[in-house]
C-alpha cells in the first residue's frame, strides 16, 4: 500500500524531509513565523510593525495638512459659531423664584469677505436693511482679506428675514444667547450686566463667571440656560421695587443729586433689597459706566454721621466703661482739642444718661464715651465690627474705608459721632445688624441663605446684654427722638438719624449734607434693618428749610417700612409688646419708668 503524498501545505516532520531538500512554506507558516518570538525570525515582525506605524503617521500627517490648508474663513466661522453657541448663562431669580435675568435665543449676521463679489452692492443692501450700521466702516471691513467678520450682533427676527431675502453670497447667521433683564432697572446694581458676548461685566453676573461658568462654556458643557441651575438671590423683587419707587420720589422731592437704600435681614445677613440712584437698565447699559452710576451701597464710602453713635454707645457699654445709667455732662456745649472745637448740634447744656446721649444725639456725650475706651480700644472695636477693612460680598465691586493715616485722640473724638472715618454703607449695615441681633456679626450676602448657615458663619462681637441695651436705646429714639418720623404705628420701630457734612476740596461744606437713616423692625426682636440715604438733599417748606436726615431719609424710611412690612410677613401689632426689654427695666434705665 503506497503512502499518501504530502502537499506543500501539509505539516511535515523534520525526519520526513531529506537533508538538503528545501522546505515548502505556505501562508500559515509565514504568519506563524511573524508572531513567533524566536530571535532569528524577528525581521518579518519588525517590518510589519514599521509598516503599521508608517501608515498611522501618514494618516495623521494627511489630516494636519488638510486642516492647515482649510480656508481661513471656515476656521473663523467654526470658531465664532462655537463660541457664540456655548456662551449660555444660568437664570438669576429672586428669593421667590421670579426671573431677574435670563437668556433668549437670537441670531447675529456675519460675512465672509472673500466670498463677496460686489462689496459696494453688499454694503448698500445691508445698510438699507440694517440702517444703524456705519456704511463706510462696513465697506472697509468687507474689503479686507479676512475670512470672517461680524456685520451686526443680535438682530431681530424681522431683520433676519430681510437679510435672508437679500440672498447675498458670503453673508449668513450665527445663533447666539442674548442676556435680558425683564424688570428694567430694578436691582440693576446687584445684577450687573453681561456684554454682547454674554460675559458678565459687573455685579452678580461677574460673580457667576468667577464661579467657573466660563470654564463650563469653554468646555461646551453649558450651551443653554436650561443646562444650568438658576442662581437664587436673597433679593425680593417686590420689596426691591417699592424701595426704588420711594427713593425715586424722595430724590425728586428733596432735590438730591443721588440716593440709595437697603433692607437687610439681621438674622441671616441676607440683602432683601439694595438700590442706588441714578441707576441704569442692564438690558441696555450704555450709561452704566458713568461716574454717577456707582453702587453707593457697596462702592461709595461716606462719613455716616450720627448713625455711627450707635457703635460708640455699644463700645462703651460692652467694654464696661459705661452702663445704661452712666451720665455725661454736656455743660458749655463744646469741647476743645488744641485749636479744634467740637460743638453740640442741639445741646441741652445738662448732664445726660446713656439713652439721652443717643436720643439727643449728643456729640459731647459720644466723645466722652469713646475717650473712656481709649484710642487703641476704639480702633480694636471698630476693626472687630468690620469697619476698618474692605467688606467682601458676592458683588465684585467694593471699596476700602477711608481711615485716618495717624489716629490720635482727636480722630477718636470725631469718629465717635460719625466724622473722620468713611465706610461703605453695607459695612455700617453689617455692624448695626450685629448690635441688634444679639451680638453676632454676619457678613451680608446677596445669595439666599438659611438661618442655620448664618449662625455657623456669624462671629460674636458684643454681649447679648449690650445688644438688648442697643435695641432699647434705638426704640426710645423712635418714640422720643429723631427717629419719630419713621415710627409707623403697629411696627415698634427703632432707629437713628445721621447727618454729615460732605468734604469738598478738603473742607467740610456746611450747605452740602449726606443724610442717612437706619431703622430696626420690630425693635423688641428685630428681623429687618432699613437704610435710606440722600446725597445733598435740599430743604423744603414743610421742613422749615432744614435738610437734615429726619426731614428726608427718616420720612422715606417710614414710607418704606409701611409698604414693605406686610410683604415681608411682619403683621402690625396695635398693642405694645409686654416686657420687651426685661434687663433694661430691671436696671431702671432712663425711659423705663
Amino acid at each position: 500500500m503506497t503512502e499518501p503524498k504530502l502537499s506543500a501545505t501539509d505539516h511535515q516532520r523534520p525526519d520526513d524531509i531529506e537533508e538538503g531538500q528545501p522546505v515548502p512554506r505556505g501562508r500559515l507558516h509565514f504568519l506563524r513565523d511573524v508572531f513567533r518570538m524566536s530571535g532569528e525570525k524577528s525581521q518579518p515582525r519588525v517590518g510589519l510593525v514599521i509598516l503599521g506605524f508608517s501608515a498611522l503617521f501618514l494618516a495623521i500627517t494627511g489630516r494636519l495638512v488638510m486642516l492647515a490648508t482649510l480656508p481661513n474663513e471656515q476656521v473663523g466661522l467654526r470658531r465664532a459659531t462655537s463660541n457664540a453657541i456655548s456662551a449660555a448663562r444660568p437664570d438669576i431669580v429672586d428669593r421667590n423664584g421670579t426671573v431677574l435675568a435670563t437668556d433668549i435665543r437670537t441670531v447675529s449676521v456675519f460675512a465672509e469677505p472673500r466670498k463677496i463679489l460686489d462689496k459696494d452692492e453688499a454694503t448698500e443692501l445691508l445698510t438699507a436693511v440694517l440702517p444703524d450700521l456705519d456704511a463706510k466702516d462696513l465697506r472697509d471691513r468687507l474689503g479686507t482679506k479676512r475670512g470672517f467678520i461680524w456685520v451686526k450682533r443680535e438682530i431681530t427676527p424681522r431683520q433676519q428675514a430681510e437679510v435672508h431675502r437679500l440672498g447675498i453670497p458670503g453673508v449668513g447667521f450665527v445663533p447666539e444667547n442674548k442676556r435680558v433683564y425683564p424688570n428694567g432697572p430694578a436691582a440693576a446694581h446687584v445684577l450687573g450686566f453681561a456684554n454682547v458676548d454674554n460675559v458678565g461685566i459687573a455685579g452678580m453676573e461677574k460673580y457667576i463667571d468667577s464661579q467657573g461658568l466660563q470654564d463650563l462654556n469653554g468646555a461646551g458643557l453649558a450651551t443653554q440656560a436650561s443646562d444650568l441651575k438658576p442662581v437664587a438671590l436673597s433679593i425680593d423683587l417686590r420689596v426691591q421695587h417699592l424701595l426704588r419707587d420711594e427713593l425715586v420720589k424722595g430724590m425728586e422731592k428733596y432735590r438730591a443729586i443721588a440716593a440709595a437704600g437697603a433692607i437687610m435681614d439681621v438674622t441671616t445677613g441676607e440683602m432683601i433689597a439694595s438700590v442706588s440712584l441714578p441707576d441704569y437698565d442692564p438690558s441696555n447699559p450704555v450709561d452704566a459706566q458713568e461716574k454717577d452710576r456707582i453702587n453707593r451701597i457697596n462702592v461709595g464710602v461716606y462719613e455716616m454721621g450720627s448713625t455711627f453713635k450707635a457703635l460708640t454707645v455699644a463700645m462703651a457699654l460692652d467694654s464696661g466703661k459705661a452702663n445704661i445709667n452712666s451720665t455725661y455732662s454736656t455743660a458749655g456745649g463744646m469741647m476743645r482739642f488744641g485749636r479744634h472745637v467740637i460743638r453740640e448740634y442741639h445741646g441741652t447744656g445738662r448732664t445726660l444718661t446713656v439713652p439721652e446721649v443717643f436720643v439727643h444725639s449728643s456729640n459731647m456725650g459720644s466723645v466722652k464715651m469713646a475717650l473712656s475706651v481709649g484710642v487703641e480700644g476704639h480702633k480694636a472695636f471698630l476693626r472687630k465690627m468690620a469697619q476698618l477693612d474692605r467688606m467682601r460680598t458676592e458683588l465684585p465691586e467694593s471699596a476700602e474705608p477711608l481711615i485716618p493715616p495717624r489716629w490720635g485722640e482727636l480722630n477718636t473724638a470725631t469718629i465717635a459721632f460719625g466724622h473722620g472715618l468713611a465706610v461703605a454703607p453695607i459695612q455700617a449695615l453689617a455692624a448695626v445688624g450685629a448690635l441688634v441681633n444679639g451680638g453676632n456679626l454676619i457678613v451680608p450676602t446677596f445669595i439666599k441663605r438659611s438661618e442655620e448657615d448664618a449662625k455657623r458663619l456669624g462671629v460674636r462681637v458684643i454681649k447679648p446684654e449690650t445688644s438688648e441695651a442697643m435695641r432699647y436705646i434705638m426704640r426710645i429714639n423712635g418714640e422720643r427722638g429723631s427717629a419719630r418720623k419713621a415710627d409707623v404705628p403697629g411696627y415698634f420701630v427703632g432707629g437713628k438719624t445721621g447727618t454729615a457734612e460732605k468734604v469738598i476740596g478738603g473742607r467740610y461744606a456746611k450747605n452740602r449734607n449726606f443724610t442717612t437713616f437706619m431703622a430696626i423692625v420690630p425693635a423688641d426682636k428685630p428681623r429687618y434693618l432699613f437704610l435710606s440715604i440722600y446725597d445733598e438733599p435740599k430743604g423744603y417748606a414743610e421742613s422749615g428749610g432744614y435738610s437734615t436726615a429726619a426731614w428726608n431719609a427718616g420720612i422715606t424710611t417710614g414710607k418704606v417700612i409701611e409698604r414693605a412690612a406686610p410683604i415681608l410677613g411682619l403683621p402690625p401689632r396695635f398693642e405694645p409688646p409686654v416686657a420687651p426689654f426685661p434687663l433694661m427695666a430691671k436696671l431702671g434705665a432712663w425711659g423705663t419708668r
